[in-house]
């Protein structure tokens, strides 16, 4: 069924009536509109490094687009873009109005309560972009139909910046660096690849001498934010959070896999830094069992792959009784999902930081037509409807992904130690 609003009317068509932003064209709620999506667009994009970018752009017979995005990751976007075309034909036909319907739809008739990342992530894409055609039919941006701002402008940590780095000193380097650019929170995983449950003495002493060299490098009053990325066993994770305590982190993100929620709320027991996870739990039952065993102080949530703007919200606003702050994953473009994160993190009250790839800003900006300015570690809210960002389909073609996939590596077993 259709969806219907009341929008804007003045002298010229009604699909720029919607946009328009003449003083004279003030808005007339007298005329009904009918929209429809008619057409899902998915755009795959080669980021030049291992992950991609994968958008969708819905487009309706009002001429209204909405843009969103999908989280990717190495050698499974294209389960992803599977999950989004299939359930992009069910969304042909209906109105983007009914976003909480279309959403849990999918989930109990398309998924049939059997969702995985790849699912998760396709989902989250379609649900922004209605998202963004409903707050450009309303010619408001999306955060005032989310219950307002709380806040003017967004605090971002800088990360991506410490990909090459290999001693100690070249991170201190690389971290000044970032901190020259305005930055005053950084993040950076400080152990050694391949991940590994256990790691021996020699790897763990280098991964603090890296976090003792970055905090002397920045001084105290810029923060660090030390990421594990679900790496350790809970005993090791433990043992070297009390080493990290001297150099007093902004937080310890996934210091265990948060499939051991029991694990991972011993590690916050036993440990005075601030605990982190979220980024790898989807749906909202995952995260109320870190709320049932107080496993974390801080959620990081991706609004690429936890099932859109409104499912982040929903999250938020479920942490606010038990005390937990928000601070939003976004290991995404510097476009789309960082302009969804942006819409969220403006309207819940216990929002703390968001994330910003700063090695992902140039083609960020070179896709986008009105990319997002970080001043001071800050990002000002958009104030255009919809996201407030919109995507040149050309640059997009430009940097389509290849059929032909990038040369990987994965250990084998005689590499093991």
């Amino acid at each position: 069924m259709p969806a219907t609003f009341l929008g804007p009317v003045c002298h010229r068509s009604s699909a720029d009536c919607v946009l328009c932003r003449k003083a004279a064209c003030r808005p007339n709620f007298s005329r009904l509109v009918v929209l429809q999506i008619t057409q899902v667009t998915p755009f795959l994009v080669d980021t030049g490094g291992s992950k991609s970018w994968l958008f969708v752009k819905l487009d309706t017979d009002e001429g209204l687009v909405g843009w969103g995005e999908a989280y990717t990751q190495q050698d499974r976007d294209a389960a992803m873009l599977a999950h989004l075309v299939e359930m992009g034909r069910h969304l042909v036909g209906r109105g983007p109005f009914a976003i909480k319907h279309f959403s849990s739809v999918m989930y109990l008739d398309y998924a049939l309560r059997r969702p995985a990342m790849e699912f998760w992530s396709a989902l989250s894409a379609l649900e922004q972009a209605m998202w963004d055609i409903a707050g450009k039919a309303c010619g408001q941006p999306v955060y005032n139909l989310l219950g307002g701002p709380c806040r003017a402008r967004i605090r971002v940590y800088a990360n991506g910046w410490s990909e090459q780095s290999r001693t100690p000193d070249q991170y201190a380097q690389r971290a000044c660096e970032v901190v020259a650019r305005g930055f005053t929170a950084l993040k950076f995983d400080p152990f050694s690849n391949p991940w590994r449950t256990h790691i021996g003495r020699a790897e763990e002493d280098l991964a603090v001498e890296r976090v003792r060299a970055v905090r002397e490098a920045v001084g105290s009053s810029v923060e660090i934010l030390i990421e594990v990325h679900r790496r350790l066993a809970p005993n090791e994770s433990i043992r070297i959070a009390g080493r990290l305590e001297q150099f007093q982190p902004f937080w310890y993100e996934e210091p265990i896999d948060p499939e051991d929620m029991a694990g991972l709320a011993e590690v916050r027991r036993r440990t005075s830094l601030p605990v982190v996870t979220g980024e790898a739990l989807y749906s909202k039952a995952q995260f109320a069992q870190v709320f049932a065993q107080r496993a974390a102080d801080i959620l990081n949530p991706d609004v690429c792959n936890c099932g859109g703007i409104l499912a982040l919200k929903e999250i938020a606003s479920a942490a606010e009784p038990w005390h937990v702050a928000i601070a939003p994953h976004n290991y995404n473009s510097t476009s789309v999902g960082l302009a969804s994160t942006l819409q969220v993190s403006a309207c819940i009250p216990n929002f703390l930081i968001t994330e910003y790839f700063v090695n992902f800003a140039s083609l960020g900006s070179e896709i986008a037509s009105r990319p997002f300015e970080v001043k001071d570690s800050h990002i000002e809210l958009p104030t255009e409807p919809g996201l407030g960002i919109e995507l040149d389909e050309s640059a997009l073609q430009r940097h389509k992904l290849p059929a032909e996939r990038r040369p990987r590596h994965i250990r084998t077993y005689e590499e093991e130690q």
